[in-house]
């Protein structure tokens, strides 16, 4: 459309940033306008000389473009947080230009109006303001070369409940129309939302949330509507935020009711603040919006080789005549050590894969590739053949939690003798393999067995899980997939999870678009941190069951064996 009514409105200067800036109000025309309120990062707030009436006017800040042979026609709002007091995120926004810029996005700053206004809601102007922001945004897209539907977002805090606000509501007025421009839409296409503040009802007015997050009359707050223009997300929270991370459980969850493709990103022991970008970079290319994904590559083929193992040894779960339960159709099962050539810790993780406990196969892509990746990092693993199929008239998981937690029993008897730490031990399975996984990390207090020798007076409790897509975790996929994807409230954890004394922590890794639904992951991390055991877990929009199988380069599906070592690292496993 025609500039005119924009270069009417338009005041071009430039900033620190060296950029140009557009006032997104005409003079006169501002809504809510408060004497009280700017427009300005707080780093120019605190220069010698500041004028606050020269700053009055919510503005947007392009920045210099991506190189031509980079563009992919994307352009990024940049929204800083400060509890809509301030716009104090300063260097995250230089930050975020910079990574995004190199993508090939264009990014433009928006900064609205601060302090909090007096006698309307707190969100009031700055959400005006967004939408106007959007429009404008979206007027120069032929301009300055980038798709009018490919603009999305990036947040934090306070500039992330505004991000949800443009991302679920762009279909609710925040203001009456001033002008042409605003018959322009002004949806969102992305949104890449870090720790979100003010989002469930024990904190909607403006402070951390009271109860944490928890409680039965604990919701998202009503502000969010989640129209038919609600647009993928990806959200990012640290699990000890005051402004709690299930604000961004309870939206996930939302958009998943609503098939919206969304990932969620939660990271254990962090506080308030801004992590995971790369995450949220492998989301937008996941999603399209850098261009056309590369195309996939097999994970075993990416991991082939057992260079970096040096000693390997096999070895019987039971003695012979002692094994529990036995039927006569299931396979032996087996402990495998793989020792690294060059050992550079002494923890040791087990490893085993799925099969609906109707087959398993310690040598497939759920296995092999992990188990070179770890011993790439001098790291010993011990892969698990367990007993399937499933065992007649007993639960489908018993014989192979008999087997786990034989097989954590007699690595920590020998451990000590291969120069490991006994206690140091991790559990890793997918699939029917993550239900196994949360049986060991949650039940290692229950026995499984009586004991058959001297080994089993050892502790088979471990120091942490690690489940990937776990199946059969809530009461709705019990025996198959999820039947309500797991978003209902009565899906529930299954019984069988006791989450004893022992229970460790851990990391959960799953595709948003499975079957055994990502809520199996959800929900146990939601029940963990009110436990007081803080996990780690990564959801992957649009990816199905045995996500990693093949994946596209720069996506998380590709990066996700990456995700274990940076948990291990956390746990203090791995240097």
């Amino acid at each position: 459309m025609k500039r005119l009514i924009v270069v009417l409105l338009t005041f071009v200067t430039l900033c620190a940033y060296g950029g140009q800036r557009e006032l997104i109000w005409p003079k006169g025309k501002m809504p809510d306008a408060q004497p009280g309120q700017i427009a300005a990062m707080t780093d120019e707030v605190r220069t010698d000389g500041f004028k606050a009436d020269k700053h009055r006017i919510a503005y947007i800040e392009w920045f210099e473009a991506p190189a031509p042979e980079k563009r992919n026609g994307a352009c990024m709002i940049l929204i800083s947080g400060g509890a809509y007091n301030n716009c104090c995120d300063v260097k995250p926004v230089q930050d975020w230009n910079e990574k995004l810029t190199a993508e090939g996005i264009q990014c433009v700053n928006f900064v609205y109006r601060t302090p909090r206004p007096v006698g309307i809601p707190i969100y009031q102007t700055a959400w005006e303001d967004g939408q106007r922001a959007v429009r404008m945004v979206r007027s120069e897209a032929a301009k300055r070369g980038f798709d009018p539907e490919k603009i999305g977002v990036i947040s934090m805090s306070a500039g992330s409940h505004l991000a949800l606000l443009l991302a679920t509501s762009s279909q609710t007025p925040a203001y009456e129309p001033i002008d042409a421009l605003d018959k322009l839409p002004c949806h969102i296409n992305w949104a890449v939302v870090c720790a979100p503040a003010y989002v469930t009802t024990d904190g909607e007015t403006g402070t951390p949330s009271m109860r944490e997050g928890y409680g039965a009359d604990v919701k998202i707050s009503d502000v969010f509507k989640f129209d038919d223009k609600t647009c993928p997300m990806s959200l990012h929270h640290g699990g000890l935020d005051p402004y709690s991370p299930n604000g961004s459980t309870l939206v996930y969850r939302q958009l998943r009711k609503m098939h919206v493709p969304a990932e969620l990103h939660l990271y254990p022991n962090r506080k308030h603040g801004i992590y995971g970008v790369e995450r949220g970079i492998e989301f937008i290319r996941q999603m399209g919006f850098l261009g056309e994904l590369a195309p996939e590559e097999s994970l075993m083929d990416r991991y082939a080789s057992d260079e970096a193992r040096g000693e390997y040894v096999k070895e019987d779960v039971w003695p012979e005549g002692k094994m529990p339960d036995v039927q006569e159709k299931q396979c032996q099962p087996y402990i495998e050590w793989h020792m690294p050539k060059e050992l550079k810790t002494t923890a040791i993780q087990i490893i085993y894969s799925g099969g609906s406990y109707t087959g398993n196969d310690p040598d497939d892509f759920e296995v092999a590739p992990a188990r070179r990746y770890l011993n790439e990092l001098g790291m010993t693993v011990v892969t698990l053949k367990y007993r399937t199929p499933r065992p007649v008239g007993l639960a489908k998981h018993t014989t192979a939690w008999q087997d786990l937690q034989r097989a954590v029993r007699i690595v920590r008897s020998e451990a000590a003798s291969r120069g490991l730490d006994p206690n140091r031990i991790g559990i890793m399975g997918s699939s029917a393999g993550g239900h196994l996984t949360l049986m060991g990390v949650t039940s290692s207090l229950h026995k499984s067995y009586l004991p058959v020798d001297e080994i089993d007076k050892q502790s088979c409790s471990v120091q942490w899980g690690i489940g990937i897509y776990p199946a059969y975790s809530l009461t709705d996929g019990a025996e198959r997939g999820n039947s309500t994807g797991g978003n209902d409230d009565s899906a529930v954890l299954v019984p069988e999870f006791s989450f004893d004394l022992a229970t460790a922590p851990m990391l959960f890794v799953h595709g948003d678009a499975d079957g055994w639904a990502a809520m199996n992951s959800v929900k146990a991390w939601e029940k963990m941190r009110a436990m007081g055991i803080q996990c780690e877990l990564h959801t992957l929009a649009l990816r199905p069951h045995c996500f990693q199988r093949k994946a596209s380069p720069g996506t998380g599906s590709y990066t996700f064996l990456d995700r274990i070592a940076e948990f291990l690292k956390a746990q203090k496993v791995l240097e």
